[in-house]
């Protein structure tokens, strides 16, 4: 199998190394293709395995890459889905062994093709089942969606850093803000229409819909959209579907669990002062009114219906104000904040104690897997890639002498003989400088300078490597070539 002979994956769950094949998605054929026989038979298998475990999972198909699948479990309540997406992740890599495959969960397993996310879908519903998303058509109705709404803008405005640490891992910096999967800049995105209703209620100005009249909560009637009509931006990181938002910046190695945890506490602490503004009200209609009104003015920063792949959002929302955590260890130090940890606390979810406790062991992970990613590319590099380029070097030099003698010409191979020469110099003194930043990493014992101190200059090393060797792959033989290449593991699959 493939996948044995890749330490690479084996030891950390992504290819560190891989030159690109002639073929990648550009075509988009296998996204609109059909589902390959063998892969049928796993998912038609899994869907077994978890159905009789209750777990209930439709909409499997061919996602963008090669090789890549998507499968959506059915929507449930916060507890049962995270229990049930730990299981289903589980039985994911379990049955696909009885299939001869493996199933990589992590966020980027290949250089230079899509990686993989989860969309966490999230509503608000009562006990009796009404759903507090869901836009209605009266006028108690709308009241009760915008004030919901308004609060849920405000949260996510107000607590960008923690909907980002809460998705923070090493292997989704690579994914996050890769044109495959939303930017590291926090937004919400509400569609042009829902857009233009909140902008009408902020400047108490008829709406420009079908009807034109003063947008006063309580009094008008929302205008109906159908669903899902505004789900058409998969750039944004926060977006409103009909009657539920996405959260889509978890990765897919990710357990729903600390995601759901961030966006119930804060927006469940702005639920909980609107509330408290709304029950000493006087005059209700005017204040819920002025509410929705003033927190749409406080917090519009935060709506952006662009796309989030264009550099020009990157200095949009830099002067909006919206933090651009790119990295992990530029995330998770806001966890620790005094206000957020008293925002834990008021709601009864975590100590201060625990808190710290969490972001402890968040950095720690983070700089063990660099660390294993950089040992395991170390260990390639010098059993494998270069000890490979070399005997080709070699068998080059062979030919080169035995052509020379009888007249021949030279020209391939003195060229390819000068590249490897080039690449694996090159190759060698990165690897020397990794290794000698490695050694002082160790020297580290302190887990906040340890994670720093990988995010500046061990992810650094890592690229500086892997560059010479991706280049060693294209000019070596197949032959000399020590494990398999991106074609035979990306379509690989017959």
């Amino acid at each position: 199998m493939s996948y044995e002979q890749r330490k690479d994956l084996i030891y950390t769950g992504r290819t560190l190394f891989g030159a690109p094949c002639p073929k990648g998605q550009e075509l988009e054929d296998h996204y609109f293709g059909t589902i390959k026989s063998r892969v049928q038979e796993f998912m038609s298998d899994l869907n077994q395995e978890l159905w009789k475990l209750g777990i209930l999972a439709k909409t499997e198909h061919n996602e963008v890459a090669p090789a890549q699948h998507e499968l959506a479990p059915i929507f449930t309540t916060t507890n049962i889905a995270t229990d049930h997406n730990q299981l289903t992740m589980e039985l994911i890599q379990r049955v696909a062994k009885k299939h001869g495959l493996v199933a990589l969960l992590h966020e980027k397993p290949f250089e230079g093709i899509n990686g993989s996310g989860k969309h966490n879908n999230f509503s608000l519903s009562t006990d009796t089942g009404i759903n507090l998303l869901e836009p209605g058509d009266t006028p108690h109705e709308n009241a009760q969606f915008l004030v919901f709404l308004a609060a849920i803008i405000k949260a996510v405005d107000e607590h960008q850093d923690l909907l980002r640490l809460s998705v923070a891992t090493a292997g989704n910096d690579h994914r996050l803000g890769a044109n495959e999967a939303p930017p590291a800049i926090i937004s919400i995105f509400l569609g042009d229409e829902l857009t233009a209703v909140l902008k009408a209620i902020e400047e108490d100005k008829p709406y420009d819909g079908k009807e034109k009249e003063l947008m006063k909560i309580g009094a008008t009637v929302l205008p109906k959209f159908p669903k899902d009509s505004t789900d058409r931006n998969r750039t944004s990181p926060f977006a409103f579907t009909g009657n539920k938002f996405e959260f889509r910046m978890p990765g897919s190695n990710a357990s729903i669990a600390g995601c759901n945890i961030v966006l119930n506490t804060v927006i469940a602490d702005e639920i909980e002062k609107f509330a408290n503004i709304l029950e000493a009200a006087d005059d209700f209609d005017t204040t819920l009114h002025a509410l929705i009104k003033d927190t749409i003015k406080n917090h519009k920063r935060i709506i952006f219906n662009g796309n989030g792949y264009d550099d020009s959002w990157i200095k949009e929302a830099e002067s909006r104000g919206l933090l651009n955590l790119k990295t992990t260890p530029d995330a998770l130090p806001y966890f620790k904040t005094e206000e957020n940890i008293e925002l834990f606390e008021r709601q009864k979810v975590l100590s201060k104690e625990e808190v710290q406790s969490r972001y402890e062991i968040l950095m720690d992970e983070y700089e063990k897997q660099i660390n294993i990613e950089a040992l395991t590319m170390l260990d390639i590099a010098k059993k494998d890639i270069l000890p490979a380029a070399s005997k080709f070097s070699k068998e080059l030099t062979d030919t080169i002498t035995n052509k020379k003698a009888i007249g021949i010409d030279l020209t391939y191979e003195l060229e390819t003989a000068k590249k490897v020469s080039e690449y694996l110099t090159e190759a060698y003194q990165a690897l020397i400088t990794l290794e000698k930043d490695v050694e002082k990493l160790h020297s580290i014992d302190d887990f906040e300078k340890s994670a720093f101190y990988v995010r500046d200059f061990i992810i650094q090393d890592m690229a500086a490597l892997r560059k010479p060797c991706d280049e060693l792959e294209v000019v070596t033989s197949n032959e000399d070539w020590p494990f398999p290449t991106y074609g035979k593991l990306l379509f690989g699959i017959l």
